[in-house]
């Protein structure tokens, strides 16, 4: 069974760690990943996930106005009201998460992506084979896998460290070779289209055709390395 409360409680205590240990001037940085947004602001958001979840503001949820409501609201919140803020929410929340089953995985999915955003600003690589992040590109490549069975374009077979996952169904076969990670970070908006090409594929598919971006992720207009 997929423990889904212990991979974003885990998350929290991560994220929370790494943004304590920064000072007024990294929490200030721009996230090149979401470049309209200072590190704070990413952390506001998640934490602003958390608390319309756990008390059912889902109106709107996932567009711009849900997820800008959430940074507004914290704009003048010290980090620690932030954090606090966090704590109390997800401590409620984390008890029945598990309950929720697959559902859940958009959340963690959006988690682990703003986790790697804010380790991208800070130049603090880790978490890459944290749970959520498995959880939530499992979560994306079961999106995937319902856009290329409904579009008719055969089965993609991603080969990643620790193993295969095939979504999708039928022919054409096309393999894609790459990280967890990568795959994680391309399917979430974080990776360009010449990024995504130059990935190592095999089979009769243009990439364009598989792109890896979740419909509701734009990729960027340039390049980005981390």
């Amino acid at each position: 069974m997929i423990d889904y409360s212990g991979a974003y409680r885990d998350l929290r205590v991560r994220v929370s760690d790494l943004v304590r240990a920064a000072n007024d001037t990294e929490l200030a940085k721009v996230a090149p990943a979401t470049p309209e947004w200072r590190v704070r602001d990413v952390l506001a958001h998640m934490v602003g996930v958390c608390d319309d979840v756990s008390n059912g503001n889902l109106a709107g949820v996932a567009t711009d106005d849900w997820t800008d409501a959430q940074v507004v609201k914290r704009r003048d919140w010290s980090l620690e009201e932030i954090l606090a803020d966090w704590d109390n929410n997800a401590t409620r929340l984390e008890v029945g998460m598990n309950d929720l089953g697959p559902a859940i995985g958009q959340m963690l999915a959006d988690a682990s992506t703003h986790e790697q955003d804010i380790r991208g600003a800070l130049g603090a690589p880790g978490g890459r084979d944290a749970e959520a992040l498995v959880i939530g590109v499992e979560w994306g490549l079961d999106v995937l896998g319902q856009r290329l069975a409904q579009d008719g374009l055969g089965t993609l077979r991603v080969e990643h460290e620790d193993g295969t996952s095939n979504v999708g169904e039928g022919d054409p076969v096309t393999r894609l070779q790459a990280s967890r990670f990568e795959v994680g970070r391309a399917m979430t908006g974080r990776r360009s289209r010449a990024q995504m090409h130059a990935m190592s594929w095999d089979g009769p598919l243009d990439p364009e055709a598989l792109l890896l971006a979740v419909a509701i992720f734009t990729p960027p207009e340039h390049d980005l390395v981390e």
